[in-house]
């Protein structure tokens, strides 16, 4: 068989997402794939690996063993590179989403172990994705991190209430976000999963 041509399900595997979110991403041109002649969908080994690293689920073992992982989760493109740059510069490994649908994919294709999450993007807010990653077993251990430009005691009280493990709101001071990180990812795993049960 030719390893460099995957079918649907073998290349959804490959980057540890479901045949149909893949199939969406496909469908959206987003990924390329092409037709054989028995009329058969297929993708190029070479077009997936260049997906996975343009949506940050490229898994560079030789860094991933070393360093942390934090996924930034905001419709802001600004925010998103500022943070990714900052974060980079400090050593960590990042990935980005633009809103809470690309943030579930990247928190099972990347793995991280924070998640800087802003509240309110379209679609899918960030109290659910906040609740979604904490309420499942597989994924309850990552440590979230609000980020909002939205403050109030309510917004505060409700991301806590959806397991957020901090919250700092926006503009953030550069000092006070690598502090935070470092305070939530230097805590141990096994102390995030005894909270799964």
């Amino acid at each position: 068989m030719n390893e460099t041509l995957l079918t649907i399900p073998r290349a959804a595997k490959r980057c540890s997402l479901s045949r149909g979110t893949l199939w969406k991403y496909a469908k959206r041109g987003e990924l390329k794939t092409f037709l054989t002649p028995g009329g058969q969908y297929r993708v190029h080994i070479r077009d997936l690996d260049a997906f996975m690293q343009e949506k940050g689920m490229y898994p560079f073992p030789s860094r991933a063993s070393r360093e942390k992982k934090i996924l930034i989760v905001d419709d802001d493109r600004y925010i998103r590179n500022l943070f990714a740059k900052v974060l980079t510069g400090k050593g960590y490994a990042t990935a980005v989403a633009r809103d809470g649908f690309e943030a579930g994919v990247k928190v099972m294709g990347f793995g991280p172990d924070l998640v800087l999450l802003d509240l309110f993007m379209p679609g899918m807010n960030g109290f659910d994705v906040c609740t979604q990653i904490k309420s499942d077993a597989g994924t309850a251990h990552i440590r979230i991190l609000i980020i909002t430009g939205f403050d109030s005691s309510e917004n505060r009280e409700r991301s806590l209430r959806a397991g957020a493990d901090g919250y700092l709101t926006k503009p953030v001071r550069q000092n006070e976000l690598i502090e935070r990180i470092e305070a939530l990812i230097g805590e141990t795993r096994d102390e995030g999963r005894r909270t799964r049960g």
